[in-house]
């Protein structure tokens, strides 16, 4: 059932003060054919320009850490149920969580599921009833909330991590229940992720290199950027307690660039140190049998990309030459030469 149709999510949105650049960016990119409207608020599809962009953020983005030797790790948009529960996701954010619902039933129950979507069917697309679900039953999967969280299980069933720790590379397509008439705010969209795992003393070195690369990148895009300290979306009356221990501790900073939010800016990419959360409930250790530490760099690609139309139009040859240069140019030569010239701090190895 559709939760937020985009005629009672209009409705609300014109209630709301100065948003009408909200919708301007959305509505460009989906006359444009840059993004293609499912009916569903949140749920787009990507045409072959949009999609050569990100595909070119992933290669600048690869020289960008390509001398850290990650291991690169890539996993589909769905992880084990038993691995997501043991993460503690759902203590945080149940409201973003979705599971994976399959028909598991006999020839009775596929009689009682087709005659309920008979009715369903007759009914407006945002009236439907959702009697029909009544048969499916919750499988073994969930789908993804972040492109890091398939890795430690499996970093865990390898034993302690060698004395350098580990660096990872990953990417997925991840999902959160958010539907929203924001661009940036997709229910289904992709993270690039490197990720760290060690002592404290690692992940944070990790970290702080990773803040001075990440605003490296987005102004060699030529892209306005602020990073400023943040914490997640913890849900209930819990959350804000949650939340400010985690901005006082200083665990999260995001990368903030104006995207199509009229009433701030997006967070386009996030650092962040988880402490020992992962690898106490994962049992990873470090070489001398301390519990690991670990960290991450997220990368938006879909929010970086939109950022990259709203900022240079939505004509890709017509974007400023540097722009055009480092994505369909030389583009390790370019990163590389960016690094080099960089303070010497993003060059070490974290």
């Amino acid at each position: 059932m559709n939760l937020m149709t985009d005629r009672a999510a209009a409705a609300a949105t014109a209630m709301a003060v100065d948003v009408g650049p909200s919708l301007t960016l959305r509505d460009e990119m989906l006359a444009a054919g840059l993004l293609i409207d499912t009916g569903e608020n949140g749920l787009y599809g990507r045409s072959q320009i949009f999609e050569d962009v990100v595909d070119r953020l992933n290669l600048a983005i690869t020289h960008l850490g390509k001398d850290q030797q990650p291991e690169v790790l890539r996993f589909p948009p769905a992880m084990r149920r038993t691995d997501f529960e043991d993460s503690e996701y759902l203590k945080s954010f149940p409201n973003l969580a979705g599971t994976v619902h399959s028909f598991c039933g006999n020839d009775l129950g596929h009689q009682r599921l087709l005659r309920a979507l008979d009715d369903a069917m007759n009914e407006r697309d945002d009236e439907r009833d959702d009697a029909w679900m009544e048969q499916q039953k919750p499988t073994r999967l969930v789908l993804t909330p972040a492109a890091c969280y398939p890795v430690y299980p499996v970093i865990a069933r390898r034993g302690a991590l060698p004395a350098g720790g580990r660096t990872l590379d990953v990417l997925s397509y991840c999902f959160r229940h958010e539907p929203s008439l924001d661009p940036g705010r997709m229910q289904m969209f992709r993270q690039r992720e490197y990720v760290r795992l060690g002592s404290a003393e690692q992940v944070m070195a990790f970290r702080q290199m990773w803040i001075e690369r990440g605003t490296l990148l987005v102004r060699l895009l030529q892209l306005p950027v602020e990073v400023d300290l943040a914490n997640d979306p913890f849900f209930g009356r819990g959350g804000k307690i949650v939340a400010d221990s985690q901005r006082a501790q200083a665990l999260k900073f995001e990368l903030l660039i104006p995207v199509a939010d009229p009433r701030g800016k997006t967070a386009c990419l996030s650092f962040n140190y988880h402490m020992e959360h992962f690898g106490a409930i994962w049992k990873i250790a470090c070489d001398d049998g301390s519990v690991a530490h670990t960290g991450c760099v997220g990368f938006g690609m879909e929010r970086i990309t939109l950022a990259l139309f709203r900022h240079h139009g939505l004509d890709v040859n017509a974007w400023p030459d540097a722009v055009r240069a480092l994505l369909w140019g030389d583009t390790e030569a370019r990163v590389g030469d960016a690094l080099q010239a960089a303070p010497a701090s993003l060059g070490e190895r974290a």
